[in-house]
């Protein structure tokens, strides 16, 4: 698996124990990185993982109001977990990291969301994806 695809699957993890926790995201990567430090079984939190989360917890309120405006028929406090970290995960990914290619985020996303979730939360993640992506360029003149 390659670093970055891990370091993708590892934000997911945290943002989704930080929802299911109701817990501050930089918290629980506080932990994540604690642990990692101090139990030799656990992997180093990766530098992309950082990025990632840290990112998302910068841009927190825009993310979750796109996703809420481009979901169709679903509210964001009613969404699958899984699929709300997901799509938040990749938002960010998406509109804010300019190095890696928009249709790598949008393939990564989905494969998560084959991986962790629902049969039909794959093609859910990939139409408001790809809706976010068309409409990346205004934007991010929105977001400054």
């Amino acid at each position: 698996m390659a670093a970055r695809n891990k370091a993708r699957k590892r934000a997911f993890q945290i943002l989704f124990e930080a929802d299911q926790r109701g817990a501050d995201v930089q918290s629980v990567l506080a932990d994540w990185m604690r642990h990692a430090r101090t139990d030799p079984r656990q992997p180093p939190v990766h530098e992309y993982t950082l990025e990632l989360v840290e990112g998302y917890a910068d841009h927190t309120d825009r993310i979750d109001d796109l996703i809420s405006t481009y979901s169709v028929d679903w509210a964001l406090d009613r969404m699958p977990v899984v699929d709300r970290n997901i799509l938040r995960l990749s938002a960010y990914e998406l509109i804010w990291v300019d190095d890696t290619p928009d249709a790598v985020v949008i393939d990564e996303a989905v494969q998560l969301a084959k991986e962790f979730s629902t049969d039909e939360s794959p093609a859910f993640v990939n139409g408001l994806l790809g809706r976010l992506k068309d409409l990346k360029p205004s934007l991010r003149r929105e977001a400054g």
